[in-house]
């Protein structure tokens, strides 16, 4: 694991806070976190008490999560497009909106398991499109080397009021009530809303227009497919939030079966898992200083394993409690671990994309780890389920030694300077296909290294957007190896250079190292035009050529 040269030599935790338009969202949003964290617990408890199926308690943590495995991959493309701040309003109101619902229904006498569940999902699509914009936007907001910083920071906020907003919800419930829960909740969402509305901040310019959100989307898959690190984070989130989920899913089934508590007993565990969270939070970088990234996540998610073999046996409320704060350590860090790799590993122009395919992918597999634990649960028993959750947390330990992630092996990210290359034609954006050709003269004894680089800029075109990449070698010249590929239209073209990284363009000077000949390596343009009688607006077929 490469990441700790930025990680560790980057600002220190409270960093951040010193940039207002960041510190006024992050203070709201700890608002809007003891809110929501107040409202889990009575929603938790809610459901405990008015239904007997431990199915539909375990699919209260579903129905938030589900939104984001539905809605995220769109919702980044919007973020990557338009402004992210528009998006963060609009999802943020969305939020606000479910938790005033379930205030009035509970106000009003209205709740039921089912209206429960789709304002928690009404909830969720607020976060899916809150979250990838938010994630995004601190790129926007501070610079790369503060990212680390702001995303533990994130993460620690949301555990510190865990660990107090449990507690709290816990006493609302037992003295006011459910209704003072959701209120309390209700009004605390207004606060980040208030904050996005009253800050504004520039996303990095680009001298492009904005894509269209289904090209956004396909390069956006395209890009998180061909980049093997952030694969491999995806799909170990997403094991993990399968496997980790049963902690938070049949926690209140601890609470009541296992425990015999009340709403009370309920907040105490909740504020344990929220302590054990937000100690480790403070002592991540400290961590990741001492222990290999590789092995601080494995370390992680058998703490989270420990805790739930513990809440299987243990009819304990002070053990119960130790063991969620080991399993609240183990889930900051490492869902810590993966926010940083992916932040890392995306250039700006995808960040949005690459954060929300992640964000989809792990709420996929929160929602889908609700729904299996709480049928194990019920069709067998609470041990049983959090058993075999555990056996699971274990195989997602070992799996980080199959899935690495080694990010630094693809270099700096940060975009290149591409000015439009001049051309006879007055091209359209919509132009094309535009087909790419570059000659090379490459010695014998260095086709081993050209192959090499070769590989590293198929793959860099690739993710940027180029199509039908061919290495073709001139039969009666074995030393000219020509290189082609192709894209859809001129400005997809322009719009790939302009996604190059600095490496990528280092790997262009490389090959540029071994062409023998004394002229540079020069790259043509074409435009590919058809010999039928139909006409484009750009470029209308030559006469000569009509039928």
């Amino acid at each position: 694991m490469q990441i700790e040269d930025v990680s560790m030599t980057g600002a220190t935790t409270p960093a951040p806070l010193r940039n207002a338009a960041f510190c006024s969202i992050w203070s709201s949003a700890q608002v809007a976190n003891l809110g929501w964290l107040v409202q889990t617990v009575a929603i938790g408890w809610q459901m405990v008490t008015i239904t007997a199926s431990d199915l539909m308690v375990a699919l209260v943590q579903a129905s938030t999560t589900l939104p984001a495995f539905i809605l995220s991959i769109v919702a980044g493309a919007i973020a990557d497009t338009h402004s992210r701040r528009s998006v963060m309003i609009i999802g943020l109101s969305l939020i606000a909106l479910a938790s005033v619902a379930l205030a009035v229904a509970a106000a009003f006498g209205f709740l039921s398991p089912w209206l429960i569940l789709a304002l928690g999902f009404m909830a969720g699509c607020g976060f899916a499109l809150n979250d990838p914009a938010w994630h995004a936007s601190v790129g926007d907001i501070l610079d790369k080397r503060d990212i680390p910083a702001a995303v533990t920071l994130m993460s620690i906020g949301y555990n510190m009021t865990r660990s107090v907003g449990s507690a709290l919800g816990g006493v609302i419930l037992a003295f006011l009530g459910s209704l003072a829960a959701f209120l309390f909740s209700a009004c605390s969402n207004l606060a980040p809303l208030a904050a996005v509305l009253r800050n504004k901040w520039h996303a990095r310019p680009s001298p492009l227009p904005a894509e269209r959100i289904s090209t956004a989307i396909r390069d956006g898959i395209r890009f998180t497919a061909l980049f093997s690190d952030i694969r491999a984070t995806i799909m170990r989130a997403t094991l993990f939030g399968l496997a980790a989920i049963a902690i938070l899913a049949l926690l209140p089934l601890v609470a009541r079966d296992r425990l015999a508590g009340g709403p009370i007993a309920y907040g105490v565990l909740f504020a344990g898992f929220g302590t054990g969270a937000c100690v480790a939070g403070l002592n991540n970088r400290l961590l990741r200083k001492v222990i290999p990234q590789e092995w601080l996540m494995a370390i992680a998610s058998i703490a989270c394993a420990v805790c739930c073999i513990s809440l299987a046996f243990t009819s304990s409320v002070p053990l119960a409690t130790l063991a969620l704060a080991i399993g609240g350590a183990g889930w900051v860090i490492t869902w810590t671990g993966f926010d940083v790799w992916v932040q890392l590993a995306s250039p700006r122009w995808v960040v949005g994309r690459t954060l929300s395919i992640y964000y989809a992918f792990l709420s996929g597999g929160m929602a889908a780890g609700s729904w299996i634990w709480g049928n194990v649960a019920q069709s067998y028993s609470l041990a049983s389920s959090l058993e075999l959750a555990a056996a699971a947390l274990l195989l997602v330990a070992a799996s980080g030694f199959v899935l690495q992630v080694h990010l630094g092996a693809e270099g700096d990210q940060q975009g290149s300077v591409f000015p439009a290359p001049s051309v006879a034609l007055d091209l359209k954006p919509q132009s094309g296909p535009i087909a790419a050709r570059t000659e090379y003269s490459i010695d014998e004894s260095d086709l081993d290294s050209f192959f090499d680089h070769m590989r590293t800029r198929r793959y860099a075109l690739a993710r940027a957007g180029a199509r039908d990449w061919t290495l073709q070698r001139n039969l009666r010249k074995p030393s000219h190896w020509t290189e082609t590929f192709r894209t859809p239209a001129w400005m997809s073209f322009r719009r790939l250079h302009h996604r190059l990284s600095l490496s990528d363009q280092d790997v262009s000077q490389l090959l540029a190292a071994l062409h023998l000949s004394e002229k540079p390596a020069e790259t043509e343009l074409v435009i590919e035009r058809t010999t039928d009688a139909r006409r484009t607006r750009s470029h209308p077929v030559p006469r000569v050529l009509r039928p």
